[in-house]
């Protein structure tokens, strides 16, 4: 990992990728058609040859989908991947067969995945039997292969129940290998392990990847395995990458306030540590009706206030966190004064923002949280740049020399912040959601 980013060329260019799922209800279509489920919706990155590029994001967030269309398992909506210059949306039949050859994957259950009533040797030497590789070699490439992952090659005619599972994630990897790919998507392949096995299964792959050129993909939940073997960490968020650096620059100087929730939803290995985990607010939006802008506005603390108003700081905060409560029904509205001691403690916004709280307030005491939380949603959240343009910026960074990416408006009036336009977050013209 010594080269640097500038001295790599990409081997995976992925522009524009998009992939949405119908819900389909057969001749209901006609009169009731139904929005689709966009689960990526708008990726835009490199791989870098050579390099381990990671992937992280809350479950449900599109990682999966993503590793799945990017390989062509999943054939994309709109888009292109490119991998060795050629566009994979665009390959079908002989072509893609043989440019698969160059893409494997390696999947998160390594149980599963490894078929119970073939050996060890066939299951590694299937991938070569597909491409018609290796003719007469491929029961010692086989068992080359599986000690190179550190296995006994001895063990070529076991069956998969007979090893463990960090054992038999090796015997994925080294399936994977059979017929030299250049890129490997890796879903996960470490969550099932036990800890003490996860760490040798991660040196074990860098090992490798040294040895064969290997570039990786690597999908995970665990911010440690990621910061351990990722050369640059993309960060997902409802269908869009909401963040793209170079490890320590992310985890050392993070510029989106999604990614600072990540990372500070780490578990502190201190008994004595007297520190709050991040938690977020609120649920993750539906991936029907994803908002519009910035797609973690509904659960963002730096959530910017609309131009009009010129709210202090502590002002907006009140009106941001009573405008969630409202929507959300949290609080009991038993009187006015209890409604201000809760949120407003300090008073109402001057001007129009005040006049605005006041009527929401009158709405939740009369019982019309609908309404209430309406006159809120379009008075500020609706109103917000947050709401109304997609982020896309490129920053400086401070801990390295690739590009650093950040989908967050926060950065529209910083010197240095570029901004990219539209294609890195979510369709500006995607339909609002509730905050």
């Amino acid at each position: 990992m010594s080269e640097t980013h500038e001295d790599r060329e990409p081997l995976v260019r992925i522009e524009n990728l998009t992939k949405h799922f119908s819900q389909s209800s057969g001749l209901l279509d006609a009169l009731w058609p139904k929005s689709p489920v966009k689960a990526v919706d708008g990726v835009t990155f490199d791989i870098m040859e050579g390099e381990t590029l990671g992937l992280v994001g809350e479950s449900g967030c599109g990682k999966s989908t993503l590793a799945r269309t990017v390989l062509r398992l999943v054939d994309p909506t709109d888009g292109a991947v490119y991998v060795n210059g050629e566009n994979l949306a665009e390959l079908s039949g002989s072509d893609l067969r043989e440019q698969r050859r160059n893409m494997q994957m390696i999947f998160q259950d390594p149980q599963s995945s490894l078929d119970p009533r073939m050996k060890v040797g066939p299951i590694v030497e299937e991938p070569m039997k597909a491409h018609g590789l290796y003719e007469g070699e491929r029961e010692e490439r086989a068992r080359d292969l599986l000690e190179k992952v550190g296995l006994d090659p001895q063990h070529y005619n076991r069956y998969p129940h007979q090893f463990s599972g960090g054992q038999r994630q090796r015997i994925n990897l080294a399936r994977a290998l059979a017929v030299n790919p250049d890129f490997i998507v890796c879903d996960e392949p470490v969550s099932a392990l036990d800890v003490s096995i996860q760490a040798q299964v991660l040196n074990t792959m860098q090992d490798l990847q040294e040895e064969f050129g290997l570039t990786y993909l690597f999908i995970a939940h665990d911010l440690s395995v990621i910061r351990h073997i990722a050369d640059r960490v993309a960060v997902m968020y409802l269908g869009n990458v909401v963040e793209l650096a170079e490890t320590e620059e992310l985890y050392e100087n993070p510029q989106h306030p999604y990614t600072e929730a990540l990372l500070d939803s780490i578990p502190v290995p201190d008994p004595r540590s007297t520190g709050t985990r991040g938690v977020l607010e609120g649920d993750v939006p539906s991936p029907i009706e994803p908002p519009s802008g910035c797609r973690f506005r509904t659960r963002c603390p730096e959530l910017i206030q609309p131009d009009q108003y010129g709210m202090s700081d502590d002002e907006w905060a009140a009106v941001r966190e009573f405008t969630r409560a409202v929507k959300r029904r949290t609080f009991e509205a038993e009187g006015r004064d209890d409604v201000d001691e809760a949120f407003f403690p300090d008073g109402y916004p001057d001007g129009d923002a005040g006049s605005v709280v006041a009527d929401a307030v009158d709405d939740v005491l009369a019982g019309d949280w609908e309404d209430a939380s309406d006159l809120l949603q379009e008075s500020f959240a609706e109103q917000s740049i947050c709401a109304e343009e997609t982020p896309a910026y490129t920053v400086d960074s401070e801990f390295g020399t690739a590009e650093h990416r950040a989908a967050c408006h926060l950065h529209r009036d910083e010197h240095g912040a570029v901004n990219l336009g539209d294609g890195v977050g979510a369709d500006s013209d995607s339909a609002p959601a509730d905050d």
